[in-house]
């Protein structure tokens, strides 16, 4: 697996201020209306999705993410002591057929030993109500769930239960509702176990499927499941001392081989989004040739990382001194992506999940 260097750098480097109208609370219509900021050799250009196949050259390999996000949202109440406190929990990552980690508000309400019973306002799923044993509390506000249900059972409850997880950034600003089950799913989500969409993804439509197939460009699946750490600032001071949540992915055999293949062609490799990319750099030797991969990855990309696989990134933008921003930094150059962003910002550019996108061509 290909690690990043240890490159210990300044968090307050990768800090800009963003207007809190530019934060985008619901996409473009059509999805591939959204615009695209094309980054390349230090030029700026403003274009939309939809020219996408027209950056990109026949036999190049886009490759896109196809895991699904579930309905990792629950809520519920504290049962069996003399109050019964209201709790909020977010799946972030399955253990085993009935346990789960989960981030939880309030933390503090909650000791080993107590049970969570999920399902407000009389929604019942048809199995029951879901209960859930606080099994253990970890050190940063994480619990372990218990729950009552064991594999597909409990798949069904927490769809029948659940929400999807938006992005506090979102969330904090309106309340989800049925139109979001739509819109934060990508069109190539298949493989459930995601907390939150690979947000390049959204932007595609067949049309532009269409478009790109039509270019002789290919289109690519793999899978890795987003985790919640997706959203988590980085707090330390310099970025040796963040820890990276770890994420399940898979690249198959025949999609390695696909992609070296037309590597050796001339074709370039086309990341949709910092899932893909991480992945794909996870999976590649030290040459650059990507091997089958089905493990769990958590690698940290800042400037100085040498990158193997990708050679051009479409991505959305990102929160400032985040590990995202951080991570197109090390693809186009800090400065680049400063200028890029002020760029953007200047131009009325919508950012976030929801927000446009930008198409990085490697420095």
């Amino acid at each position: 697996m290909a690690v990043a260097p240890s490159t210990d750098m300044r968090t307050d480097l990768f800090d800009f201020n963003l207007p809190a109208e530019r934060i985008a609370l619901r996409p473009a219509s059509p999805r591939d209306s959204a615009k695209m900021l094309v980054v390349e050799g230090g030029a700026l250009r403003d274009q939309t999705i939809a020219d996408l196949a027209q950056w990109l050259k026949p036999g190049d390999q886009l490759v896109v993410n196809d895991t699904k996000v579930i309905a990792a949202q629950l809520r519920g109440r504290r049962i069996g002591r003399e109050t019964e406190p209201k709790i909020e929990a977010t799946l972030i990552k399955r253990l085993d057929g009935s346990r789960w980690q989960a981030l939880v508000k309030p933390a503090k309400k909650l000791i080993p030993g107590d049970r969570i019973r999920f399902g407000n306002e009389g929604k019942v799923c048809l199995l029951g109500h879901l209960d859930a044993e606080v099994e253990a509390k970890g050190a940063e506000g994480e619990v372990t769930l218990g729950f009552s249900f064991h594999g597909p059972a409990l798949d069904q409850a927490i769809a029948d239960l659940g929400s999807p997880p938006l992005p506090p950034y979102i969330a904090s600003k309106r309340t989800p509702d049925d139109q979001d089950l739509a819109d934060y799913q990508t069109m190539f989500a298949a493989n459930e176990g995601a907390v939150a969409a690979p947000t390049a993804g959204l932007h595609f439509t067949p049309a532009l499927e269409q478009a790109l197939r039509e270019r002789g460009i290919g289109i690519n699946r793999v899978t890795l499941h987003v985790g919640a750490g997706t959203f988590l600032p980085v707090k330390v001071d310099d970025t040796e001392g963040h820890k990276m949540h770890a994420e399940w992915g898979t690249i198959s055999a025949e999609t390695a081989t696909r992609l070296n293949t037309a590597r050796k062609n001339g074709g370039r490799i086309v990341a949709v989004g910092t899932t893909s990319l991480r992945l794909l750099e996870s999976a590649a030797s030290e040459d650059g040739a990507i091997q089958p991969f089905t493990a769990e990855t958590s690698i940290f990309i800042t400037p100085g990382y040498r990158f193997r696989a990708v050679d051009i990134l479409l991505t959305n933008f990102h929160l400032p001194k985040s590990t995202l921003f951080m991570l197109v930094s090390a693809f186009s150059g800090l400065e680049t992506m400063q200028r890029a962003y002020a760029h953007a910002i200047a131009n009325e550019y919508r950012f976030y999940s929801y927000g446009d996108a930008c198409l990085l061509f490697r420095a």
